[in-house]
């Protein structure tokens, strides 16, 4: 086997840590990062492939821009989740109710 044989094995290989991995963390940023680098690994391999283009392409799209709009998209998840629109209104609901608790008892 050449060298280049086991770097395309060994790239392989990661690929498809890579690729369980991303369905098997349940933290959406590591899973994220893992993608990125699936993205970047494939990039690799598609250069040891001899098709630059689709190297570039992938790691221009798979781990740059799509990588972006992920974690992008996780941020405006996390910051949703601090500002919840459904604890307020669970708050404003909750005296009312107690105020026609109130009114029952009398």
């Amino acid at each position: 086997m050449t060298h280049r044989e086991i770097l395309t094995i060994l790239l392989l290989v990661i690929l498809i840590i890579c690729a369980v991995s991303v369905n098997i963390i349940t933290d959406l940023l590591q899973s994220v990062i893992t993608f990125m680098a699936y993205s970047f690994v494939m990039a690799v391999v598609w250069i040891l492939m001899e098709s630059p283009d689709l190297g570039i392409t992938e790691a221009a799209v798979g781990a740059g821009v799509s990588g972006i709009l992920f974690l992008m998209t996780l941020k405006k998840i996390r910051r949703e989740d601090e500002h919840d629109p459904a604890d307020e209104m669970e708050e404003r609901e909750l005296p009312e109710k107690e105020q026609s608790n109130e009114g029952e008892k009398a």
